[in-house]
């Protein structure tokens, strides 16, 4: 049994000589047309949107504020601001009438609230505790430490043309 080397494949000729050509230009065209075309985008600035949906669309404002508050770390103080925000739903209308949130400081985990008089503030303090509890299965264990409760302040100095200077009022000591 002797084995015969396979017949080699007919050279190409005229037609096929012709499609070869002919797929050889077009991958040329094609990779000129893509050369253009990155070229002309990098003159009008970068890539254009199109119609299918990328990460340079604009965003509607609440994702994009969203985005932002992820991006900073902002989500306990946001969240905060939504309870100052939410304050009568939390603490009940009455209440909410006569006490409001002053600030919060974040280092401290300590929620100050200001009353407009001395009972409410006594009234608060005894229910600081509930308060806590409840602003924590809110927003979050740990959230809120302390409520800080302050009382009415006091009337603010007036400083007028009918004052003299350096007098500061009773509990001076005139020198």
């Amino acid at each position: 049994m002797s084995e015969q080397p396979a017949p080699k494949p007919p050279e190409p000729s005229g037609v096929d000589l012709a499609r070869v050509a002919l797929r050889a230009a077009k991958e040329q065209a094609r990779a000129r047309g893509n050369a253009a075309q990155q070229k002309k985008q990098a003159r009008r600035g970068g890539l254009r949107s199109g119609a299918r949906a990328d990460g340079r669309d604009p965003l509607p404002l609440g994702a994009a504020i969203n985005r932002l508050i992820t991006e900073r770390g902002w989500e306990t103080p946001a969240a905060v601001g939504g309870v100052m925000g939410r304050w009568p739903q939390i603490v009940g209308p009455e209440v909410a009438l006569h006490c409001e949130p002053h600030k919060y400081d974040e280092d401290e985990r300590v929620l100050t609230v200001q009353c407009d008089s001395t009972a409410w503030a006594t009234q608060l303090r005894l229910l600081a505790p509930q308060l806590v509890a409840r602003l924590n299965a809110d927003l979050g264990q740990g959230t809120v430490k302390m409520i800080k409760v302050l009382g009415p302040g006091g009337p603010a100095r007036r400083y007028g043309s009918l004052r003299a200077p350096g007098s500061r009022g009773p509990g001076d000591t005139y020198g």
